[in-house]
C-alpha cells in the first residue's frame, strides 16, 4: 500500500478541472503536501477521493479546507471519509482567531478592575500566611524542644557565611566606586579630603546595608521562593502535614529568623568592607595613606550613622525572608509557577526594602539622627 499522500490535476467530463487525491490522508502524511495543495489553481471544480486509501480527521478537514477555497465538490468519497467530512464540515472558516480587541478604555478599566480584585487575594493571603507565622510561633515558645535548632544553624550559613565572598566583593568595589567618583566632584572645590567623610557615613548608614539587602534578596530570598516552591509542588509540604510535622515551624521559622539575625552581621561586614576598599583608593589616587584614611573614619562618622545601619537590617531581612516564603508556599499547578513565584520574590523584597529605607531615612532625620 501507498504509504505517500499525494494529488494530480486532471481534465474531467465536459472539460471541468479534478484535483484527484491520492494515497493515505492520515495526520502523519498530509504535511508533506498541505502547501502544495494550498498552491492549487482556482478553476478545480471537483475533488476525487475516490483513489485515497485511508483517511482520518486530519485528512478530511483538509479535504474540507480545500473544497471550502476553491469552491469544488467533493466526490468519490468512501463510507468512512463521508462520515469524517460531514463531522468537520460543519466547522467555521472564518472564524477568527482570537476576539476582537475592546476599546483602550474599556480595557484599562477592565485591567485596573482585575488588579484590584488580585491585590484583594494577594492582602487576604498574606494576612493569613502572617496569621500562621505567629501561631507557628506560639506553639514553639510553649514548646521549645521543638525548635528546629540544626534547621536554624544550616539556614544561618546558607545565608549569611556562605554569602561573605559575593557581598564582600559587592561592597569592595562600591567603596571604590564611592571614593573614586566623590574624589573627583570634591576636587573641583579643593575638598578631596571629605571624601573620608562621604565613604565612611554613606556606607554604614545606607549603602552597606541596602546593597547587601538587595544582594540577599536575589540570593537568598530566591533560593526560598525556590526550594519551598519546589517542596509544595512535589506534594512534600502536604506530605509533612500528613505525618505531623509543621511546614510553618521546619521551613518558614528557621529561614525568618536566619534572615533577621544575619543581616546586621552582613551589613556592618559590607560597611566595612566598602570603608577599606575606599581606603585603597584615596591610597593610591588621593596620597591619603590606607591607615591614616581609616583613623580619619573613626573621628567623621559620628556613631549613630553606624546604629541606623544595623536597625534597618533585622527589618529588610524579615522583609526578605516573608516575601521568599510566602510566594514559595503559594507555588502551585505546574513548575512554571516555580519560576514566577521566585520572580515575584525577589521583586517584592526589593521593593518593599526600598520603600522600607525611605521610610527609615524620613524617620531617622525627624528624630535627630539625619
Amino acid at each position: 500500500m501507498d504509504r505517500v499522500a499525494d494529488f494530480a490535476t486532471d481534465i474531467g467530463e465536459g472539460g471541468t478541472q479534478v484535483l484527484t487525491l491520492s494515497g493515505p490522508y492520515l495526520v502523519s502524511t498530509i504535511g508533506f503536501i498541505e502547501d502544495g495543495l494550498k498552491s492549487v489553481d482556482s478553476s478545480v471544480t471537483q475533488i476525487d477521493l475516490s483513489n485515497v486509501s485511508e483517511i482520518d480527521t486530519a485528512g478530511a478537514w483538509l479535504a474540507v479546507c480545500t473544497s471550502s477555497r476553491l469552491d469544488a465538490e467533493i466526490t468519490g468519497t468512501s463510507e468512512r471519509a463521508q462520515r469524517l467530512i460531514n463531522a468537520v464540515c460543519d466547522i467555521g472558516f472564518d472564524t477568527e482567531l482570537a476576539p476582537p480587541r475592546e476599546d483602550i478604555f474599556r480595557r484599562v478599566t477592565t485591567g485596573v478592575a482585575d488588579q484590584v480584585y488580585d491585590a484583594r487575594d494577594g492582602l487576604r493571603g498574606t494576612v493569613g500566611f502572617l496569621g500562621a507565622i505567629l501561631f507557628a510561633c506560639g506553639r514553639l515558645i510553649r514548646s521549645p524542644s521543638t525548635f528546629p535548632g540544626k534547621a536554624l544553624v544550616r539556614q544561618m550559613e546558607l545565608v549569611g557565611v556562605s554569602a561573605l565572598p559575593i557581598v564582600g566583593l559587592m561592597s569592595f568595589l562600591i567603596g571604590i566606586v564611592i571614593a573614586q567618583q566623590g574624589a573627583v566632584q570634591l576636587q573641583q572645590f579643593g575638598a578631596e579630603t571629605l571624601t573620608v567623610n562621604l565613604v565612611g557615613r554613606i556606607t554604614l548608614r545606607e549603602l552597606g546595608v541596602l546593597m547587601t539587602a538587595i544582594m540577599v534578596a536575589g540570593r537568598s530570598g530566591s533560593a526560598f521562593a525556590a526550594q519551598i516552591g519546589t517542596m509544595k509542588l512535589t506534594e512534600e509540604i502536604d506530605a509533612m502535614r500528613t505525618i505531623g510535622i509543621s511546614p510553618m515551624e521546619r521551613l518558614v521559622i528557621p529561614r525568618i529568623l536566619a534572615a533577621v539575625l544575619m543581616m546586621p552581621l552582613l551589613g556592618f561586614y559590607a560597611a566595612v568592607v566598602a570603608i577599606v576598599g575606599g581606603a585603597v583608593v584615596s591610597d593610591l589616587a588621593l596620597g591619603i595613606p590606607f591607615w591614616n584614611f581609616l583613623e580619619r573614619v573613626k573621628d567623621v562618622v559620628p556613631l549613630y550613622d553606624l546604629w541606623v545601619g544595623l536597625v534597618k537590617a533585622p527589618f529588610f531581612g524579615l522583609i526578605i525572608a516573608l516575601a521568599g516564603c510566602y510566594h514559595g508556599m503559594q507555588v502551585k499547578g505546574d513548575s512554571e509557577q516555580v519560576g514566577l513565584r521566585t520572580t515575584m520574590a525577589v521583586v517584592t523584597a526589593i521593593f518593599a526594602v526600598i520603600v522600607l529605607d525611605a521610610f527609615f531615612a524620613v524617620f531617622f532625620t525627624e528624630v535627630g539622627w539625619g
